[in-house]
């Protein structure tokens, strides 16, 4: 296992402290809608980027010379990581995306001074143009979520907050986490199985993106032919090799959860939260309200709030009271 505990511990020391110690608690509104569990949510909204994916990048830009260039691709939440810490470190950033990228990442990406290139479709078409591009350019430093230890490492601190503020100082019985390229899940669950190894970790993907649950049925890397989910930030058609081996030994299970279970899971935290989710965001609570994780007490990760700009407006009608209906009126009294 090329994950280190201690790396993960001291990463707390090394990673911009505006990315740690995000709020973790159990709603009671949202614990009584989900039928009176103790559900505990970690909220990784709150920061520049808004999502947890700063504590990897900016702890795996930390271990790069100073000034070095890199290069990334993204479907959004890591480029703006990315270029968020390279901008903090004087690091020149490029990053690669679908041209179906969200809008509003894209405009965050070069808000924090990345310059951002279109290449293909999809997420594997700007891998692989990020990957051609740092080989015909070899000053720069090719970063791939999902691939570095260190990126994993630091999304991993996420498990050390987790153990040490559970609400009533005990375990949780399930940590629930969307699945994308496997960072999060496989940095947490080194923690958790080291620290709280009762704990069980439970991935969760899209049912039109199931490539990690089909990767560790099959015990490597195997792609799906399209990505059909609105969950972008989980919608991989081909984990890395060596995210599945990670996952398969540290993961417990991967379930699958539909886009109306997300949509659903939206507006549940929209009610209860007050925190307007992307749909990838909402993939773990999506996953807990659907009865898909056994345990009475369980946690999850609110992971990222950069929706589509027509999401919100999906989730806004969603939440709008239905319009009054007019009663007619009385005739006047003769």
């Amino acid at each position: 296992m090329d994950l280190d505990v201690a790396r993960i511990e001291n990463a707390v020391q090394v990673i911009d402290p505006v990315f740690l110690d995000t709020p973790q608690y159990r709603d009671e509104q949202l614990c009584r809608a989900l039928g009176g569990r103790a559900v505990t949510v970690k909220v990784e909204t709150a920061n520049p980027v808004r999502s947890f994916k700063g504590r990897g990048a900016d702890l795996m830009l930390s271990t790069l010379a100073p000034g070095t260039p890199v290069v990334c691709a993204s479907s959004g939440n890591f480029g703006q990581a990315v270029a968020y810490a390279g901008r903090s470190r004087g690091m020149p950033v490029e990053v690669f995306v679908p041209e179906t990228v969200n809008p509003v990442k894209r405009e965050r990406m070069e808000a924090f001074g990345a310059r951002v290139l279109t290449a293909g479709t999809d997420g594997s078409s700007a891998r692989e143009a990020a990957a051609a591009h740092a080989a015909r350019h070899r000053d720069r430093v090719h970063l791939q979520d999902g691939l570095q230890a260190a990126i994993a490492e630091g999304a991993g601190t996420i498990g050390v907050e987790l153990t040490r503020g559970t609400p009533d100082g005990g375990g949780f019985d399930a940590v629930v986490l969307p699945v994308g390229d496997g960072a999060l899940i496989n940095g947490v669950a080194r923690w958790m199985k080291e620290h709280a190894p009762g704990t069980r970790i439970v991935g969760v993907n899209a049912a039109g993106a199931p490539s990690m649950r089909e990767s560790l049925r099959a015990g490597r890397a195997v792609g799906i032919a399209r990505a059909r989910t609105f969950a972008d930030g989980i919608a991989v058609r081909t984990p890395l090799e060596v995210s599945v081996r990670r996952a398969r030994a540290l993961v417990d299970e991967i379930v699958l959860v539909t886009d109306e279970a997300i949509a659903a899971a939206m507006e549940l935290a929209a009610r209860t939260l007050g925190i307007v989710l992307e749909p990838a965001g909402a993939a773990g609570l999506a996953a807990i309200a659907g009865g898909a994780v056994p345990g009475d007490r369980v946690a999850t990760v609110l992971t990222g709030a950069n929706p589509r700009p027509e999401q919100v407006r999906e989730l806004a009608a969603r939440l709008a009271p239905p319009p009054a209906t007019s009663r007619p009126r009385r005739p006047a009294a003769p």
